[in-house]
């Protein structure tokens, strides 16, 4: 499995500054309603957390890229980072730390939907001490990926670090927390699914001219790109004032797990190739194909199987 870089590429590295866990994924029929129990058919496990899934996103999209984050001293440890290990992904700035690895744990029902605790563990240890670390690392015009399984403090460090040295910014608000809109302000480029996106303008419940007129709004009030995806309807996406919309792919989903980080990295890798429309068709593309295999990071495409179907 080849993961070379052209030559036209390496001028741009990516960061991942987020999470890293181990799922635990179990699949049923159909998710259980609040207080009940359901029989499982099957459970496997997977390397993920939504830092590490978008690291390994970028890095198989044919980026070079850092993760930083941290892992526990357990058995979960080596399991997490294996396939970003594989594919090439620098692992300098994953710390150690005692105590668990971060973990999932994730029910998938028969139609591909899914219910996810997270457990943090060794990510709540990451610091702004470690963004400042990470950021001392990049250069200007590299760019930064954020998401929020990690702690306040350091995702507000790297995003102001990060604007002070030239360093482009994209925030995945994923998990919404309460900070989300607030954190969301500090970025260059933000992701975000629906009611992420409700959240961050302030309004609940709207309709799609509703989401495009708060599109346009915030984009006026911040500047930034504001890119909102909406599962098998696509994504719409403002920058530089212009409205874009893309298509993923029909399919039957097996897993919906990993396609939204899977999104995200696919889009940070196609941002400084192509146009910014066909960044957002590939990176929806990427995502379509996350959906037909079970597990975060080993369902992430090779970059030529997204190009086969686009």
């Amino acid at each position: 499995m080849s993961f070379a870089c052209s030559k036209g590429r390496d001028s741009l590295m990516i960061t991942v500054f987020g999470s890293i866990n181990m799922d635990l994924i179990a699949t049923t029929e159909r998710l259980p309603k609040p207080g009940e129990t359901v029989a499982g058919n099957g459970f496997a496990t997977a390397a993920g957390g939504k830092g590490a899934n978008q690291a390994l996103a970028a890095r198989r999209a044919g980026r070079y890229v850092h993760m930083a984050g941290a892992v526990g001293k357990d058995a979960f440890a080596a399991d997490a980072l294996a396939l970003l290990d594989e594919a090439g992904t620098d692992l300098s700035l994953v710390k150690h730390v005692d105590g668990p690895t971060g973990t999932a744990l994730i029910l998938v029902g028969g139609d591909g939907e899914n219910m996810i605790a997270v457990v943090p563990g060794a990510n709540g240890l990451v610091t702004p001490a470690d963004a400042e670390i990470a950021i001392g690392r990049m250069n200007e015009g590299d760019m930064l990926m954020l998401q929020l399984e990690v702690p306040v403090a350091a995702v507000e460090r790297a995003l102001s670090a990060a604007r002070a040295k030239g360093i482009t910014s994209i925030l995945n608000l994923a998990p919404l927390i309460p900070d989300a809109p607030r954190l969301g302000r500090l970025a260059d480029i933000v992701i975000a699914n629906e009611t992420e996106f409700e959240r961050l303008a302030g309004q609940n419940g709207m309709d799609t001219q509703e989401r495009e007129a708060a599109l346009v709004r915030l984009h006026q009030e911040t500047g930034q790109t504001l890119i909102v995806t909406l599962g098998g309807d696509g994504v719409i996406a403002i920058r530089d004032g212009v409205i874009s919309r893309a298509q993923g792919l029909a399919i039957d989903p097996v897993d919906t797990v990993g396609a939204g980080d899977t999104f995200c990295g696919y889009f940070a890798a196609s941002l400084d190739d192509v146009d910014f429309p066909t960044a957002l068709r590939r990176a929806a593309v990427a995502g379509s194909l996350a959906c037909l295999k079970s597990g975060a990071q080993p369902s992430i495409p090779l970059s030529e199987e997204v190009a086969d179907r686009i």
